[in-house]
C-alpha cells in the first residue's frame, strides 16, 4: 500500500470539535422558546415546535433563524 501527500494530510488534519450535550441545558429555539434536540449524525439541534434546525459548525451551535434549515413537514 502506497501513501500520498493527501493521505498524510488528512492523517494530520484536526478532527473538528465535537458539540458538548451539556449546552443544551442552556440552549433554547430563538424562534419558539422551546428546549431543543440534538442530531448527532447531522450535527444539528432541532426545534420541532419552530420546525428548524440549527447547525452546528465546528461544535459551535449556530442560533440564528436565518441559517437555520427548515424541517419536512
Amino acid at each position: 500500500m502506497t501513501t500520498t501527500a493527501a493521505d498524510t494530510a488528512a492523517d494530520k488534519a484536526p478532527a473538528a470539535p465535537l458539540f458538548d450535550r451539556r449546552m443544551l441545558e442552556a440552549l433554547v429555539c430563538p424562534e419558539s422558546h422551546t428546549t431543543l434536540e440534538y442530531d448527532a449524525a447531522a450535527q444539528e439541534l432541532i426545534s420541532r415546535k419552530a420546525g428548524l434546525a440549527f447547525p452546528i459548525r465546528n461544535g459551535i451551535p449556530v442560533m440564528l433563524v436565518e441559517e437555520a434549515r427548515v424541517l419536512d413537514a
